[in-house]
């Protein structure tokens, strides 16, 4: 999977160099040289921050104050600063976890894999998730967009399930009719083209939104 960073930092130099280093290390990234131009580019839906606390217009503890009711993601701080409260106020603004300039790109690559699959892990483990204007709730088999409870057949919801719990998955027809039917199930796949129409279908009354997204000649996919 390619990993998106977005990257904030005055210091076009430090930003040049990072996005060199993880482009060539297959990450995707984003960059802002200030905090205005970062609010901006959080609906990008980075995979993590990296975020420069001494930046000026905005610093990036107040960045951090500003998105982090917006994000899931982790962020975690670039500082030139080894003052304890410093450190202690990024963590409590919302950071996740901070690194010393200067710092080795291996060192940073290593906190970055790191922050990412905790959070991972995190997701994986939650009983209900937010996705814009949709909840689902796996614990009580609910699906609501903006407050309304949706009405779904058993099998619908299992394929919701199925691929909201795997955002950016392809599985072919095959594979979601095994999964929601049993591998020893009686029946066609194709059952599968007509039951993604009815969801979206039911969807679309309340979001303009496409969660279900069909890739040509392979399957379906949960958009992340």
């Amino acid at each position: 999977m390619k990993y998106k960073i977005l990257v904030v930092d005055d210091d076009k130099e430090l930003v040049k160099m990072l996005c060199s280093y993880f482009n060539m290390k297959q990450y995707e990234t984003i960059t802002a040289t200030d905090g205005m131009e970062a609010l901006n580019k959080i609906k990008m839906k980075p995979d993590i921050i990296l975020l420069d606390i001494n930046m000026p217009r905005m610093d990036g503890i107040e960045v951090c104050r500003l998105i982090r009711s917006k994000v899931l993601c982790p962020i975690l701080f670039l500082t030139a600063r080894v003052d304890e409260d410093d450190k202690i106020n990024g963590l409590l603004s919302g950071g996740d976890d901070y690194i010393t300039k200067p710092f080795s790109l291996r060192e940073l690559e290593a906190r970055i894999v790191t922050n990412i699959k905790r959070e991972e892990r995190h997701q994986q483990k939650t009983e209900y998730r937010f996705m814009d204007e949709m909840l689902i709730d796996y614990s009580e088999k609910i699906v609501a967009i903006a407050g309304h409870k949706m009405e779904f057949t058993k099998i619908e919801y299992q394929i919701i399930e199925f691929l909201s719990m795997h955002p950016g998955q392809v599985f072919d027809k095959e594979r979601i009719y095994a999964q929601v039917c049993g591998y020893d199930a009686e029946g066609d796949s194709r059952t599968i083209t007509e039951l993604v129409r009815r969801i979206r279908k039911k969807i679309a009354d309340y979001s303009e939104k496409e969660y279900i997204e069909t890739v040509w000649g392979i399957g379906y996919r949960w958009k992340k």
